[in-house]
């Protein structure tokens, strides 16, 4: 058995009942979405996990990202941004943004995009 299994943190199941809120989208877009955040349940994590719905109309405004970062479409259609440049997305398809990409995304059609959001977390060195 190795000496990483022995040391590595348990998983930590956590259920959208314990997280889901309504927000506005941020970066200061239109419209409203449910924000899902998992890691506000999850101590020591080295990843963020954020779901977000945005309702229709709604958008994550364009801002600059500094790590990489996933959009993963669960249902619902969109449009992401990067660098001024548009790109559709539908359900099960995944758009990958890497550091210093200004990205956004917005709710296309009358259902709401429903995404799961996730990027590397930084730590302070010790």
């Amino acid at each position: 058995m190795s000496w990483l299994l022995l040391l590595a943190p348990a998983a930590v199941i956590v259920a959208e009942a314990d997280v889901v809120r309504d927000e506005p989208p941020p970066h200061g877009a239109i419209g409203m979405s449910t924000a899902y955040r998992i890691s506000d349940k999850v101590p020591n994590r080295t990843m963020e996990f954020r779901r977000r719905v945005l309702h229709p109309g709604a958008a994550i405004g364009a801002h600059p990202i500094d790590h990489d970062e996933v959009y993963y479409v669960l249902s619902g259609e969109g449009e992401v941004i990067s660098d001024g440049k548009t790109s559709k997305v539908g359900p099960g398809m995944a758009a990958y943004f890497y550091a210093g990409d200004n990205v956004g995304i917005r709710q296309l059609g009358s259902e709401p995009l429903n995404l799961i959001i996730s990027y590397p977390l930084k730590h302070p060195d010790p």
